[in-house]
């Protein structure tokens, strides 16, 4: 198969599976299974691009041209195809996580859900393979759009409200910020590639370096930067399979990879360097590295504490970029892989004690490790992948952050990572300690309680491994990303 029209089909075959839920809406197992097909198709269709590329570049594909020197154009390059893989392939295990869960959980409107998921996911593969600002600006908005109605799923006053707060601050800060920053990019360079090294040098100087990058850092609200960060906890009165899509599979994972697009594609991360345009980030990525997880400590409930932990790994990458050094660089494009694998594991975790339980608040889950083993030992290991333990991958993306912090001399910025995974330590694995060590005497007895049904509980723990098997193949992936730091 052609790169091209690879790269064109994994965005048409999620988009069909939009319509197939929708004409198939009273045939649920076939519904089901043909998105399931799409799924695979579409992460077979992103490693046929693989095998086609490798970690090279192509040449852009232009479909349109809307103005001398922005087009809607894409094509492939080590970062977003990273990106492709990672999103294609937690499809398939967030897809049938998702079945098991609506069934198991009795959710309604389960075609609508999928459909909207479905879209989703071709809006990511837009993102993941455009060759300018103009294009991902696009499905960037395309995917926020797609993702409303499922954080509004449950139809409740709550869901409403949280969905509302969604869609307002990703809406306004793209809109209002983002779309100044692609508009003056463009009216100062007269193009929107993305380009190595950058396409800012020489046109651009002094303090309006920094007021442009302040443009585009809280104009991607997907990055959760503080204090554009409210719409992710608000969010999580979505169903758990929205959880999954929001932090590990779409959302949150378009908004730092284009944060990193900017920096080493728009910028350049010499042109930072040489600036010192991205100090003032780096320093708001750490208070937002340190804030968000001493938040998480104070919140009972599972899916907020994890809400808060995104934000605070977010901006791990957001700090990998303003770093401005290659380690750095390629530490924030390796942490989006690693953090998609434990995250989605401590999300889907959540579900399955849900959907056994009903439970949601940490302070409710005494002893159940013992009756949820599998669930809670996938939790421990996406946990300790999370805090940056070996053998597991957060390890390996943390450890090239703090070589990246030391390549510029940034001590503190070193104490803030290994702090942060102190905080991890604190707010993660009590939950794990209280499953399987501690026992509550006036607890009703849970003796008949056990694990989640199949299709919930076996994903999280494909990836659990997922996040051991990341450790082994960290040195191929670091390989893989070099050629974006890697000057011309």
């Amino acid at each position: 198969m052609e790169t091209n029209t690879a790269i064109l089909l994994t965005m048409l075959i999620p988009a069909l599976a939009t319509v197939t839920n929708i004409v198939f809406r009273k045939q649920p197992n076939l519904r089901d299974g043909i998105t399931l097909a799409a799924a695979v198709a579409t992460f077979l269709t992103v490693l046929t691009i693989l095998s086609n590329v490798g970690n090279g570049t192509t040449e852009p594909l232009v479909l349109f041209e809307i103005l001398p020197g922005i087009d809607i154009a894409f094509n492939v390059e080590p970062l977003g195809l990273l990106f492709a893989i990672v999103a294609s392939g937690l499809w398939i295990l967030t897809h049938i996580y998702g079945i098991g869960y609506m069934r198991g959980n009795n959710e309604s409107h389960h075609a609508r859900f999928f459909a909207c998921f479905s879209f989703a996911i071709s809006s990511v593969m837009g993102i993941a393979f455009a060759s300018n600002m103009f294009t991902l600006f696009l499905f960037y908005e395309l995917l926020t759009l797609s993702t409303y109605p499922l954080v509004a799923h449950k139809g409740t006053e709550e869901a409403i409200r949280g969905a509302r707060t969604y869609l307002g601050i990703l809406i306004g800060t793209s809109i209002g910020l983002q779309l100044v920053a692609v508009i003056w990019t463009y009216a100062i360079t007269g193009t929107l590639d993305f380009t190595k090294g950058g396409i800012l040098e020489g046109h651009i100087s002094g303090p309006m370096v920094a007021i442009l990058l302040a443009l585009y850092a809280f104009g991607i609200g997907k990055a959760a930067l503080m204090p554009f960060h409210r719409w992710l906890p608000a969010a999580m009165v979505a169903p758990t399979p929205v959880s999954a899509l929001l932090h590990a599979v779409a959302v949150v994972k378009a908004g730092v990879f284009t944060m990193l697009k900017v920096g080493i594609y728009i910028f350049g991360i010499d042109f930072l360097a040489e600036t010192g345009a991205s100090e003032w980030l780096m320093w708001l990525a750490a208070f937002s590295i340190i804030a968000a997880s001493v938040v998480a400590m104070t919140k009972d409930n599972l899916k907020a504490r994890l809400a808060y932990s995104t934000v605070s790994q977010l901006s791990y990458i957001t700090l990998g970029m303003a770093l401005a050094t290659s380690m750095g660089a390629l530490g924030g494009g390796m942490h989006i892989a690693m953090h998609a694998m434990g995250k989605i594991t401590l999300f889907m975790c959540a579900g399955s004690i849900y959907v056994a339980t009903h439970k949601t608040n940490i302070s409710q889950m005494t002893g159940l490790g013992r009756i949820m083993p599998i669930t809670f030992g996938a939790f421990l290991i996406g946990a300790l992948s999370i805090i940056g333990l070996p053998p597991l991958g957060g390890s390996w993306s943390k450890w090239l952050l703090i070589v990246g912090a030391a390549d510029t001399g940034q001590w503190v910025m070193i104490g803030v990572l290994m702090a942060s995974s102190l905080l991890n330590v604190a707010y993660l694995l009590p939950l794990v300690g209280r499953g399987f060590f501690l026992s509550d005497p006036d607890a009703e007895p849970i003796e008949g309680m056990a694990e989640s049904p199949l299709l919930v509980w076996l994903p999280p723990a494909i990836t659990a491994i997922g996040c051991i098997v990341l450790f082994f193949f960290a040195g191929d992936l670091q390989d893989f990303l070099s050629p974006i730091v890697v000057p011309n």
